[in-house]
């Protein structure tokens, strides 16, 4: 099993390959500390099993998975997180991601995921099971209502948060300020009751995906 291991946290990065090393089977071809950067680092290598961080800076995790997909659906990707909140859990696996684990799991448990994953299978935290089954019993209106309450400015900043862009890089691409980017990001998280960027990104990628058009 070929794996790329991608955390913008070097210790947990440097734990994953301590423990990897020590399987026979598991050969360590790629290291990676943003979304991007393991975007590049699996379009040279190839691996079997991605495991994928979700909040990382320059390209977060969600966005990484969903482009992954795209360009390389050989290599799979098993989200590894400390997240749990169906904010993260649905549109990873929308973005493509075959597993999702909660970076608390036991070290056997994670590799008999990525073991399970490479063979085809998907594999969820049991703790995130009641996730899925509220998504797809949630109505679309319910789900979406927010964006309601969105401008078309705040929804432009939205959209670019989704790119892994920086409030610099939003305020190149829309031609304003970046102190007016950083209120529309305020305003944007208050709106839609969200906690920070993160969460902000995951929720227009599965916005963007879904394509709710009343809401448009």
């Amino acid at each position: 099993m070929r794996v790329v291991i991608a955390d913008d946290h070097h210790i947990v990065r440097k734990g994953l390959v301590f423990f990897l090393q020590t399987q026979p089977d598991v050969d360590i071809v790629g290291e990676a500390s943003n979304g991007q950067e393991a975007l590049e680092v699996v379009r040279e290598t190839r691996p079997d099993i991605v495991l994928m961080d979700l909040s990382m800076p320059v390209m977060n995790g969600i966005e990484a998975t969903k482009q992954m997909t795209l360009e390389m659906p050989d290599s799979r990707i098993v989200i590894l997180t400390s997240y749990a909140d169906k904010d993260y859990v649905i549109p990873a696996i929308q973005a493509g991601a075959k597993a999702y684990q909660l970076k608390d799991v036991a070290p056997e448990k994670l590799l008999s995921t990525m073991i399970e994953v490479q063979n085809g299978t998907y594999q969820l935290d049991g703790h995130i099971t009641t996730f899925l089954v509220q998504h797809l019993t949630e109505p679309k209106e319910q789900k979406w209502a927010l964006m309601k309450e969105l401008t078309n400015r705040e929804r432009d900043v939205l959209f670019e948060i989704a790119k892994g862009k920086s409030n610099k890089e939003i305020a190149s691409s829309l031609f304003i300020s970046e102190k007016t980017v950083k209120t529309h990001v305020s305003h944007v998280l208050s709106k839609l009751e969200l906690a920070d960027r993160t969460q902000a990104a995951l929720y227009a990628v599965d916005y963007q995906k879904n394509q709710p058009k009343e809401l448009l």
